[in-house]
């Protein structure tokens, strides 16, 4: 049997290792490549939003991905999201945003649903996916939505401690009022793990593992 191929497209190349090492975990089996373009999200963050020319680029990055070969396509970047849906309708192979089984897991652990975000641009797609995904499943949540201001700023600028102490200070206000949080940025993930288990016992979600655990379902052996 031909073996299957997982195509990704990135807007930064720093996510390709940590990908990769999710692949070997999930999906060891599977061959996958790789097509990174930073300028998408440059783009999407100098100008405050996804323009039309910014979306067409990702329809493009993902027909090339299914032209190269690949039998499914993740795209890993949330800010794009919606591009990415759109991406899907005209590509003959599945194309998946990254953050959508981390909304529809969090759909399905509770009512009270918390999104927080370093960047704006990040923020709104990720809320309205959620918003998007409970309305498929049925079900009425309360989404509360947290920007850390400033963190990102930091976080560009070379200053990872502050970053991590803003993301921090924001998770344990927020796990008091939600029945589970999600990540809008994989980058924060790491922040998590400094947690205490006290301010750990509301579940964090963080979408590059949980993707690929779907994935695994799809196109494991």
């Amino acid at each position: 049997m031909k073996k299957k191929t997982l195509g990704f497209v990135h807007t930064s190349a720093t996510l390709v290792p940590i990908f990769q090492e999710l692949s070997q975990q999930h999906i060891p089996n599977v061959d996958t490549f790789n097509i990174a373009d930073d300028s998408l999200i440059k783009d999407v963050i100098k100008r405050g939003e996804m323009t039309a020319g910014t979306a067409r680029r990702v329809v493009e990055h993902v027909g090339s991905a299914a032209a190269a070969g690949a039998d499914y396509i993740l795209v890993t970047c949330s800010s794009i999201g919606k591009a990415v849906e759109t991406a899907a309708t005209l590509t003959n192979v599945p194309v998946l945003r990254v953050d959508q089984p981390m909304a529809d897991k969090a759909v399905a652990s509770g009512k009270r649903i918390g999104v927080i975000a370093t960047l704006p641009t990040t923020l709104e797609p990720t809320a309205d996916l959620v918003r998007r995904r409970a309305e498929v499943a049925g079900k009425e949540i309360e989404l509360t939505e947290t920007l850390c201001e400033g963190a990102f700023e930091a976080l560009m600028g070379g200053d990872a401690a502050t970053h991590d102490q803003k993301v921090s200070v924001a998770l344990k206000a927020l796990s008091k009022e939600v029945d589970v949080i999600l990540l809008a940025q994989a980058s924060m993930a790491r922040v998590v793990e400094t947690l205490s288990p006290e301010d750990r016992k509301t579940p964090i979600l963080a979408s590059p593992g949980i993707a690929m655990e779907y994935l695994k379902g799809v196109l494991g052996d």
